[in-house]
C-alpha cells in the first residue's frame, strides 16, 4: 500500500499556526492599541490637567497673598490700589479655567463643573462689589466683606481645587496600575505564543523524524524485497529458458530426428511412402500444436487479434485438459473492448491464479468471472482449495500480480471465498490510463 503523504497534515498544521499567530497579532495589536488609547486619553490628559489645576491653585494662593495684603491696615496704599493686581490674577485663572475644561477627565461629573466656574464667577462678582465699596469711600465694609466672605470664597475654592488634585492623582494612580497590567498581558502572551510555537515546532519536528525514519524503513524494506525479487526473477527467466531448452532438445529434436529417419525408410522402400507419409504428417501436426502451445504460453497471438474474451474462451479449455481441472467461464455485462496494455495485464493476472490454484490449492474445479461495470471492469478467478495459508510469504507470482495492477491503477484483493478455497479479484477503471507492459 502507498504510504501517506505527510503533505496534507503540515499544510494543515502550516494553517493552523499561521492562524494562530494572526489571533495572537491581533490580540496583541489590539492590546497595544488600548494602552495607547490609555496613555493618550488619560494618563497625559490627566498630567495636563493636573497641572493645569496646580497653576488655578497657584493662582487662588495668589489671590490669598493679595486679600492679606489688603487686610493689612499699615498698608499706605488704598483697597483700589489691588484692583490691577487682581485683574492680572482673574485673567490668568480664567484662561487656566478655560484649558482645564478640556483636559478635564471624562468621569468628572457635570455637577463638579459647574461648581468650579459658579464658584470663582460668585467670587469675582463679590470682589467686583467689594471694590464698588472701596470706591465709594467705605474702605471698612470692604475689609470687612473680604474678612467674612471672599477669603471664605477663596478657601472653598482651594478646597475644590484640592479635591480635584486627589482626584487625579488616583486616576492617574488607576491608569498606571492599568498600564503595568496591559505590559503584563502582553508578556504573558508573549511568552504563551513562543511555548505554543516551541511546542508545534517540537512536534512537526518529531513527526517529520518518525515520518523519515518510517520512509527509510519501508525504502530498505523495499529495496530488501526488489533484491529477492530480482533474484527470483534470474531464477525464473533461468528456469524458463531451461525448460524451453528441454522441450526444444527433447521433444522437438526427437520428432525431427524421427521424421529424419522415417523419410530415410521411405526412400529405401518406395511401396511404403503412403504409409510413411502418413505416420509424417502426424507428427508434423503434433509437433505443430506444441509449437502452438509453446508460443501461446509465452504470448498469445489471439490476444493482440480478437481481445481478451477471445483469449479466455481459446486459453481456458487447453489449461484444462493440462491439469486436469475444470474451468468454468462467466461473462456479466456488455463487453467493450480494452485497450491493449490492460488486456494482457488482465491475461497474465488471470494465468498466474490459475497456475497457483493448480499447484497448491488442491481444487479439481476453478471459475474465471470477467464482469464489464460502467465505471469498472472486474476479474475474479475462484477455486474451491484448501484457501491462503497463514504466514505464507508472497512469491514472485503474486508480486506480479500486485505490479500489474498497480500498473493499471486498479485495486487487487486476494481473500477466502464464501464456500472455501481462494478468491482473486481485480478491479481496474473503464478507461484506464495507458501502462506499459
Amino acid at each position: 500500500m502507498t504510504p501517506r503523504s505527510p503533505t496534507f497534515r503540515l499544510l494543515t498544521g502550516l494553517a493552523i499556526t499561521l492562524l494562530a499567530v494572526g489571533v495572537y497579532s491581533s490580540y496583541t495589536i489590539l492590546q497595544l492599541h488600548s494602552l495607547q488609547t490609555l496613555q493618550t486619553e488619560t494618563i497625559d490628559r490627566n498630567r495636563t490637567d493636573t497641572l493645569l489645576l496646580l497653576r488655578i491653585q497657584n493662582g487662588l494662593n495668589s489671590l490669598a497673598l493679595t486679600m492679606r495684603d489688603m487686610l493689612d491696615e499699615q498698608e499706605p496704599y488704598p483697597l483700589t490700589a489691588w484692583a490691577p493686581q487682581f485683574r492680572r490674577i482673574r485673567a490668568d485663572l480664567e484662561d487656566a479655567l478655560a484649558r482645564e475644561e478640556k483636559f478635564s477627565l471624562a468621569d468628572r461629573s457635570p455637577n463638579q463643573r459647574r461648581y468650579l466656574a459658579d464658584s470663582f464667577r460668585q467670587f469675582w462678582d463679590a470682589l467686583d462689589r467689594i471694590f464698588d465699596l472701596a470706591r465709594a469711600g467705605d474702605a471698612g465694609e470692604a475689609r470687612t466683606r473680604i474678612r467674612l466672605s471672599l477669603q471664605a470664597r477663596q478657601s472653598a475654592l482651594g478646597t475644590a481645587v484640592s479635591r480635584l488634585l486627589i482626584q487625579n492623582n488616583e486616576s492617574e494612580r488607576d491608569a498606571a496600575a492599568r498600564t503595568r497590567e496591559l505590559y503584563s498581558g502582553v508578556e504573558r502572551n508573549v511568552y504563551v505564543f513562543l511555548a505554543a510555537m516551541l511546542i508545534v515546532i517540537v512536534l512537526t519536528s518529531l513527526y517529520l523524524v518518525h515520518y523519515i525514519r518510517k520512509l527509510f524503513g519501508q525504502v530498505a524494506a523495499l529495496s530488501a524485497r526488489r533484491g529477492e525479487l530480482a533474484q527470483q526473477l534470474i531464477s525464473m527467466q533461468e528456469s524458463t529458458f531451461r525448460s524451453i531448452s528441454r522441450d526444444l532438445h527433447d521433444d522437438f529434436g526427437q520428432i525431427l530426428t524421427a521424421i529424419g529417419v522415417m523419410l530415410q525408410r521411405a526412400a529405401r522402400r518406395p511401396g511404403d511412402q503412403a504409409e510413411a507419409l502418413l505416420e509424417v504428417r502426424e507428427i508434423v501436426q503434433t509437433t505443430l500444436e506444441k509449437v502452438r502451445a509453446l508460443s501461446h504460453a509465452l504470448h498469445p497471438v489471439v490476444l493482440d487479434e480478437a481481445g481478451l474474451e477471445s483469449a479466455l474462451d481459446v486459453y481456458l479449455p487447453g489449461f484444462g485438459r493440462q491439469t486436469g481441472m475444470a474451468i468454468d467461464f462467466e461473462k456479466n455485462g456488455e463487453g467493450r473492448e480494452l485497450d491493449h496494455e490492460t488486456s494482457v495485464h488482465l491475461y497474465r493476472v488471470m494465468q498466474e491464479a490459475l497456475n497457483n490454484a493448480a499447484k497448491h490449492s488442491g481444487s479439481k474445479r476453478a471459475t474465471v468471472r470477467l464482469s464489464f461495470l460502467p465505471d469498472a471492469v472486474i476479474l475474479e478467478i475462484q477455486d474451491d482449495g484448501i484457501g491462503i495459508r497463514k504466514n505464507h510469504a508472497p512469491g514472485l507470482g503474486l508480486v506480479s500480480m500486485r505490479e500489474r495492477t498497480e500498473m493499471m491503477k486498479g485495486r487487487i484483493e486476494i481473500t477466502s471465498g464464501e464456500a472455501g478455497g481462494t478468491l482473486v479479484r481485480v478491479s481496474v477503471p473503464a478507461v484506464p490510463e495507458s501502462v506499459p507492459v
